[in-house]
Order: C-alpha cells, then structure tokens, then sequence
C-alpha cells in the first residue's frame, strides 16, 4: 500500500542478489500463494511500509467472482519473466557498464526523478553495495564503472544519483560505447 521493499535471493554461500525494488500498488509472494506456499524470495522493507495481505482461500474465491483479478497477476508475472530473460540476457551478454546504465535509466523513468538546473536527480538513492547486487557485479566494480560514468552521472554519498546528460546515459544504456 505504502513503502518500498527489496526482493532478494541468497546464494547457498551466502550472497545476496537483489531481484527488483517493489513500490506502492506492486504484488509480490504471488508464488507462494498461488502455488506451494513456499517463497521464491526474501522481502524486505527498505522504508516504514504498509502491506495488504490476503489468504489463499479468499484469493482464490476473489478470483472466482471476478476472473480479472487473475488476469492481473498473470500480466504482473508476465512482466517479471520478461525482465527475468532480460537480466539473463545482460548477464552474459552484456557488459556491466550497460547494465549499470540501464539500472539508472530504469529508476529514472519508473520510479521518479525530479529535474535540477538541468539535470535529473533520482529520488530513490541506491548505496553502491544495492546496485552492484541488482546487476550482477561487485560492490569495487560498481565504484569503478561510476567513475567511467562521470562526465554525464553524478554520485554522492548516500546513494545520490544525478545525471547530467540524460542523452549520453540512454546512449550507454543501448550499448553505444562511451566517449
């Protein structure tokens, strides 16, 4: 209803990759509902939240009543398959400079961002250890990349990001090289 959570799987060595940030009206543990009651991920709140439960039986009489409500969850798991083949797809094919710009990109566009003397400051911040998780890399490798991405993004401490020349980011973002 309210708040931001992290969806996260850890590794049988005990890494942790983030899955995807959730936002107000997002659904989540549909899985475990829907299937064998078991969660495919950890959820964690990142900030105060208020979340809507509901119960298996009641759902499932919801959805009888009005099939709709199925209809939604399937274009919710549809969109996350989606992403899913996507990040695979980045994982082995791309370079993490583009992942990185495509994370930034993402969060620019879906989640908020405010305009500042030319330039777009994102209004969720990400620590760097959160972003090297959501795509894939090291926390040393996200520092570095970042440094690469200098003359067009700006990070600060705490997690700020501005970006200086929203152009130059979509150009690394579909895998242009960077000048």
């Amino acid at each position: 209803m309210s708040g931001s959570l992290r969806v996260a799987k850890t590794a049988a060595a005990g890494k942790e990759t983030i899955l995807r940030t959730l936002f107000q009206g997002d659904i989540f543990a549909a899985p475990a509902l829907l299937g064998n009651g078991i969660a495919p991920a950890t959820v964690t709140a990142e900030t105060d939240v208020e979340v809507l439960t509901t119960e298996r039986e009641v759902l499932l009489a919801a959805i009888r009543e009005n099939p709709e409500i199925a209809l939604r969850i399937l274009a919710v798991f549809n969109q996350r398959l989606q992403q899913l083949h996507e990040t695979v797809h980045g994982l082995v094919s791309e370079r993490a400079i583009v992942r990185l710009a495509r994370f930034i990109h993402y969060f620019g566009v879906e989640q908020g961002r405010k305009m500042a003397d030319n330039s777009v400051c994102l209004e969720k911040r990400f620590p760097y250890y959160q972003i090297a998780r959501s795509i894939g890399i090291t926390y040393e490798e996200c520092v570095r990349l970042f440094k690469k991405l200098k003359p067009f993004v700006s990070y600060s401490r705490g997690g700020k990001i501005i970006v200086l020349d929203w152009e130059k980011l979509e150009d690394t973002a579909s895998g242009d090289e960077i000048d």
